[in-house]
């Protein structure tokens, strides 16, 4: 063993019981680092506490709870759409995919299939929101190891998203966009919108990767900062549950978009035969964190491929299911001709209004830019959630930390951290 400690001793501990170091001391120089919250890779909200055999991390403990917003339970006092706004904040980092996950939830709950234009609209929005993430992932990794202009790199496109989320939505960061049923608006133009995309993937994503990759990818210093650091099986990623690139890049052949198929990933989308969004899911076998790294970078690709596919062929009619449904907006011609348009927007926004759901329960999940996400909706028969439950990926992912650092230098802490792309709302939730 590199470090003195075994690994049987690795788990069960009481951090804020410190007798707990007098049981099992075995080197007189052993040391106990808090590793955060207040430090610039934990964002302030994450802390991990690291025993350390000179350089060497002997023993990690990680902590929650630094950034507990109670969102869980908030979905117990939100109707059916206010909620969108509390569950965007969870990932901050792409929010639009948050808004989504939750809304094909509701949706499966009340078997409402949306319209195909809203899910041709949701899927190019979700990929757009999966480059906003790993832009971000990609370039503080570099970031994180001193290489700074990786970051501008990186950093810099997702302006020109934002700039696409507040045309469609009336907001850059969070969208809050979707309703259940479809949206609480439509694209304000097609043109306009197919036009700010194709510039987007076509002129500056693509100077923009060949930019990351030419600076990051053969890089010595990278390389040698991430190769074999932080490294799990895939065995072990599957034992621990874990999705998304990281998963992948262990070898887990696993994408919810291929796996349990939604909107336009699945065939026979638009009820006419439409055959699904063809893309390659990346794989890779090394598990570390430059596989992380290759398989966020790929992905990257293939989001582009996707959107490339669909965005001329955005079809026509309403993004929301028909007024009859009672649980969308009606369109405005109906609010001002006709009494029963007025009605119906009168139940559905005032405060002590709103609609019944029926008892029942479901589970829904989207492949998220850092794995399955998930919401598990009970509906009690009333305008609120019975319960609100969310199997978020950083929180699963974040739990293999003590795998992955344990024998590494205390250096490779923040490479290993970076490359999980942990957001911590996810994690206390």
């Amino acid at each position: 063993m590199p470090y003195t400690l075994s690994p049987d001793e690795t788990y069960g501990l009481d951090i804020e019981n410190t007798d707990y170091l007098k049981d099992h001391v075995q080197s007189p120089d052993r040391w106990i680092l808090n590793f955060g919250p207040a430090h610039p890779a934990t964002h302030t909200t994450l802390r991990v506490v690291l025993e350390l055999d000179g350089e060497r991390i002997a023993r990690v403990t990680p902590h929650i709870g630094y950034l507990h917003s109670g969102f869980e339970k908030l979905g117990e006092h939100h109707d059916w759409n206010q909620y969108v706004c509390t569950v965007s904040r969870m990932d901050y980092s792409s929010p639009i995919v948050n808004d989504i996950a939750w809304h094909n939830s509701v949706e499966k709950l009340l078997g409402i299939d949306v319209n195909p234009r809203c899910k041709v609209i949701r899927t190019i929005m979700s990929e757009m929101g999966r480059l906003q993430s790993h832009l971000l992932c990609a370039g503080a990794a570099a970031l994180d190891l001193g290489a700074f202009t990786g970051f501008l790199y990186g950093f810099n496109e997702r302006e020109f998203i934002y700039d696409i989320m507040e045309y469609v939505s009336g907001q850059r960061y969070h969208p809050d966009w979707t309703r259940v049923g479809g949206a609480w608006r439509d694209l304000p133009d097609d043109e306009v919108f197919k036009r700010m995309v194709k510039n987007f993937i076509h002129v500056r994503m693509a100077k923009s990767l060949t930019d990351l990759e030419s600076l990051l990818n053969r890089n010595r210093i990278f390389r040698d900062r991430l190769e074999g650091v932080g490294a799990i099986s895939m065995e072990d990623a599957i034992a621990w549950s874990l999705t998304g690139p990281v998963a992948r890049a262990s070898g887990v052949r696993r994408d919810v978009r291929k796996n349990d198929p939604y909107l336009c990933f699945e065939d026979n989308w638009d009820g006419q035969g439409a055959e699904a969004v063809k893309f390659n899911v990346a794989v890779a076998s090394a598990g570390d964190c430059f596989s992380r790294y290759l398989i966020r970078m790929e992905e990257m690709k293939q989001s582009i491929a996707i959107i490339d596919q669909l965005i001329d062929k955005i079809p026509g009619g309403s993004i929301n299911v028909g007024a009859d449904s009672k649980t969308v907006i009606p369109e405005k011609g109906d609010v001002y001709g006709s009494i029963e348009g007025t009605i119906q927007l009168f139940e559905l926004v005032m405060h002590n209004r709103g609609w019944d759901v029926p008892l029942g329960e479901s589970y829904s999940c989207v492949e998220s830019p850092n794995g399955e996400l998930g919401f598990f909706v009970v509906g009690g028969g009333g305008k609120y959630p019975w319960r609100a439950r969310c199997r978020p990926p950083c929180f699963v992912n974040y739990q293999s930390i003590a795998k992955l650092l344990e024998g590494h230098q205390l250096a490779d802490a923040v490479a290993v951290i970076g490359s999980l792309n942990i957001i911590a709302a996810e994690l206390d939730r």
